[in-house]
C-alpha cells in the first residue's frame, strides 16, 4: 500500500541518486536485474506497486524490464531533449528508468 509523503522510507545515498536525482545504476550489476521470484515489485520510496512478476522479461539491457504495470502506478513524461520517456512512480514522482 503506498505511503503518504510524511511516512516515505528513508533512502540510501544510492537509492536518491536513482529515485529523486534520476541516476542510473551499472547496467548488470542490480540485484533485481536477474531476480525471478514471484511476487509485486513496489516504489522502494513510497511503497507503491508498480510492477508484477509475471509481467518481467529479460530485454538483455542489464536493468529490469516489464512490459506491463499495475494500472496508474506508473507515469510517462518525456525527457526535455525529446528523444527517450522517463519512466516515474505516479505517487512519489521517483524515477524508475527509461
Amino acid at each position: 500500500m503506498a505511503k503518504e509523503r510524511e511516512d516515505w522510507n528513508e533512502l540510501t545515498p544510492e537509492e536518491k541518486h536513482v529515485l529523486i536525482h534520476k541516476g542510473t545504476e551499472t547496467p548488470f550489476t542490480g540485484e533485481f536485474n536477474g531476480f525471478k521470484v514471484k511476487g509485486t515489485y513496489i516504489c522502494r520510496q513510497c511503497e507503491t506497486e508498480l510492477y508484477r512478476s509475471e509481467d518481467k522479461f529479460n530485454s538483455g539491457c542489464g536493468w529490469p524490464s516489464f512490459d506491463d504495470e499495475i494500472e496508474g502506478a506508473v507515469k510517462r513524461v518525456a525527457d526535455a531533449d525529446g528523444r527517450r520517456v522517463e519512466i516515474v512512480c505516479a505517487n512519489c514522482d521517483g524515477h524508475l528508468g527509461h
